[in-house]
C-alpha cells in the first residue's frame, strides 16, 4: 500500500507501484478507438506511463500535453496516458487538444492494471480512479523510472522522466 495525499487528505492505494529494476507488470487496457492495449505492443521500446484520475482535471491534461510535446517525440519512445476515464471521453480530449504523438488508454475494464501496478486508490475523495504515476519502462519490461506524486493535485517531475529518457 501507498499513502498519497489529496490537498493533504492522506489516500492510500491497493498494492504498491513496482520498484525501479523489477519487470512491469502485464496490462490489459482500451484505447480511445475501444482497440486493445497491451504491453506486448510496446516490447524493444520504451514506454512511458503516464498515470492520473482523469484529464477532465487541469493537472492531468497538462501532463498529457507536456509528455505528448515531448517525450512522444523521442527516439525509441512511446508514452501511454492511463486513466478511468471513458474511451470516448479521451478521445474527445485529444481532438480537442490535438493530441496525436501518444496514446490515451482507459483502465475503466481493467481494474487488475490499478491493483498491479499500486495505483488504485482506495479510499479518500478519489476512491476508486487511479493515482498520480509516471514509470518508465524499458525495452526488456524493466522499470527504470518511478514517480508518485505524493499530492496528487501536483504535477510529475518532468524533468527527471525526460533526463531518464535522454540517458537512454
Amino acid at each position: 500500500m501507498e499513502t498519497v495525499y489529496f490537498q493533504t487528505t492522506p489516500c492510500h492505494t491497493y498494492g504498491s507501484v513496482p520498484a525501479v529494476g523489477t519487470t512491469a507488470p502485464e496490462f490489459d487496457l482500451v484505447s480511445a478507438d475501444l482497440a486493445p492495449v497491451n504491453n506486448h505492443e510496446y516490447r524493444g521500446k520504451r514506454l512511458v506511463l503516464n498515470i492520473f484520475p482523469s484529464l477532465d482535471t487541469a493537472v492531468c491534461a497538462m501532463s498529457v500535453r507536456r509528455f505528448n510535446a515531448e517525450a512522444a517525440k523521442m527516439d525509441n519512445t512511446a508514452v501511454l496516458c492511463v486513466s478511468m476515464d471513458l474511451p470516448f471521453a479521451a478521445k474527445r480530449f485529444c481532438t480537442a487538444e490535438g493530441i496525436e504523438n501518444l496514446t490515451v488508454a482507459s483502465a475503466f475494464r481493467s481494474p487488475r492494471f490499478g491493483q498491479e501496478y499500486g495505483v488504485q486508490l482506495v479510499d479518500g475523495p478519489l476512491a476508486g480512479l487511479l493515482t498520480r504515476c509516471v514509470l518508465i519502462i524499458d525495452e526488456n519490461g524493466k522499470v527504470i523510472f518511478r514517480d508518485l506524486v505524493d499530492e496528487i493535485t501536483h504535477e510529475p517531475d518532468y524533468e527527471a522522466a525526460l533526463n531518464v529518457l535522454k540517458r537512454k
